[in-house]
């Protein structure tokens, strides 16, 4: 009893209004009987009278304003609990005595009064309010024993009742303890929960692949954003099967048996995608759908690689280098003794060769550099003009070599020498595999005025680059040519996202055609460039 009377306690406004506003039709009740008297009347000896008037119109004030009060003011509950409870307890008590006493009956409805004030009343209150019950139930027996000649046995029913309005308040209190313990459990899960899901949520919108919920025939129930960027899906959802034809195909295999649950296919803007598929344990079957960037993970790992390799190479560059001086120093040497035609040739070769692997020492050395691109807006006609000079004069190649469509007031966000870089190594590259015959490379300048960005387009008059090739031309390393690093194209692309850009190879073209893309209506912020190298 102790632990239940020191309990937490909270007050319960809405259960009181509703207390208050059973005692306002209780009585109204009370009223239209004494306003429309009927037999019922004459048995409970409650008959039309000024005090039977008087004490029914206090009691509608009361309650009245109870409830008024309740409702505007919610300050002060055991202050205005107890006032009503009190108003209950002296008019049904005068009421009792007028109808004769606890054989009216009218004590029961003060039970109901007392359990409605101990469910949302504090323990060692509702106690009080029990014992006032009582304590006005006898001494309105014992007034009526005395004055109005009741039957003296009635003592006991009354004293019966007192017991059962104590009985009635601790069982109301112990269960509406329960209810507020567990209305207060409900309400921490429910935060709990609340709060879990905008967590996941916030997770799932974050993820990096894309996650879809499908239902098992095709509906898209849910998705996040990364799903709809990499499969270009609208932001209402609709069927798998008509905005991913591939991986609704896919899925309809999976359900039907198939035991492979991972399946390759093209996305948004041709990005090689990886989708992989699981049950769920709903009652309606729906499958889940993870989305993955294939691309960007292949990237990851040749991010990876590089590291390690720039790691190894700057280690072991020392170690390189100084053989390689070596070499080329006594070849130097050598040269200077003229002893004939084959004597000459393999000191060409021995230097070609120091030269080259100095150069794939310096170039991968570069690439684990973090320079940062310092972007500024560049017209691009004086510059586009004096690199196509300063290049042929390099070649000694004529100036009609290299034929250039620039539009007047056009300009790129670019870091000044990465510009020069790329176009070196691109204009270099279309040279070589040119016939070098008039206007054998052209550089054009596009602008895509809707997008906000400018192209530069670096076409040559050679075979192009096969097919089986085109995927692996940006791959570090690669080349086919017999002096080349196979470096060239990787660094380029790699300064070009540094500057916010891109470089692309052009599909299906006759001959090369290399596109640099970046912005033209405002430059972007400087980010950390993954590879420069020297020219």
């Amino acid at each position: 009893m102790q632990g239940w009377l020191n309990d937490t306690w909270v007050p319960n406004w809405r259960s009181f209004q509703y207390f208050a506003l059973y005692r306002l039709l209780l009585g109204s009740l009370a009223l239209l009987a004494l306003l429309f008297p009927g037999d019922w009347n004459l048995r409970l000896n409650i008959l039309p009278s000024p005090l039977t008037f008087m004490l029914v119109g206090l009691y509608l004030l009361s309650t009245a304003g109870g409830l008024l009060l309740a409702r505007l003011w919610q300050q002060h509950f055991n202050f205005q609990l107890s006032f009503q409870v009190v108003v209950d307890i002296l008019v049904l008590a005068a009421l009792m005595f007028i109808a004769g006493g606890v054989s009216s009956g009218l004590g029961l409805i003060l039970l109901i009064s007392l359990a409605a004030a101990s469910l949302v009343g504090q323990g060692r209150l509702v106690l009080l309010y029990a014992a006032l019950a009582a304590m006005a139930v006898l001494a309105s027996q014992v007034l009526g024993v005395i004055l109005s000649s009741f039957d003296q046995s009635s003592l006991v029913q009354a004293g019966f009742i007192s017991a059962g309005y104590f009985a009635t308040a601790i069982l109301a209190r112990l269960l509406g303890q329960r209810v507020m313990v567990n209305e207060d459990l409900a309400r921490r899960r429910g935060i709990a929960l609340n709060n879990q899901i905008r967590i996941n949520q916030r997770v799932v919108e974050r993820m990096q692949d894309g996650v879809l919920i499908v239902t098992r025939d095709g509906e898209i129930v849910r998705h996040n954003p990364m799903a709809v960027r990499l499969l270009g899906l609208p932001a209402s959802g609709g069927n798998l099967a008509a905005h991913a034809p591939t991986l609704g195909a896919a899925l309809a295999h999976w359900l039907a048996g198939s035991s492979n649950d991972n399946v390759l296919l093209s996305g948004a803007g041709n990005a090689e995608l990886g989708a992989r598929f699981e049950s769920t344990a709903s009652s309606d079957g729906e499958v889940l759908v993870f989305i993955e960037d294939v691309g960007r993970i292949k990237e990851q790992a040749k991010q990876l690689k590089l590291a390690a390799l720039g790691r190894l190479t700057a280690s072991i560059a020392h170690e390189i280098r100084n053989p390689l001086s070596a070499i080329s120093h006594a070849s130097e040497l050598l040269r200077e003794e003229r002893r004939g035609d084959l004597y000459e040739r393999l000191l060409r070769i021995i230097g070609d060769n120091t030269a080259r692997l100095d150069r794939i020492v310096s170039d991968v050395l570069e690439l684990g550099r973090q320079k940062q691109a310092q972007v500024e807006t560049i017209a691009l006609r004086e510059f586009l003009g004096n690199f196509a000079i300063d290049l042929l004069g390099n070649e000694n190649l004529p100036a009609s070599t290299i034929a250039l469509e620039v539009p007047a007031g056009l300009a790129i966000c670019f870091d000044r020498s990465h510009l020069h870089q790329v176009l070196w190594n691109l204009v270099g590259n279309a040279l070589r595999h040119s016939t070098r015959g008039v206007a054998a490379v052209r550089v054009e300048a596009v602008s895509v005025a809707a997008q906000g960005w400018v192209e530069l387009h670096v076409i040559d008059d050679g075979p192009g680059v096969p097919a089986e090739l085109r995927d692996q031309v940006f791959e570090p390393f690669f080349t086919t040519h017999t002096l080349g690093t196979g470096l060239g194209l990787f660094i380029a692309r790699e300064l070009c996202v540094a500057n916010g850009g891109a470089l692309t190879l052009k599909a299906d073209a006759a001959s090369g055609h290399f596109i640099v893309s970046g912005r033209s209506d405002s430059c972007p912020l400087p980010v950390v460039s993954g590879a420069r190298a020297a020219s």
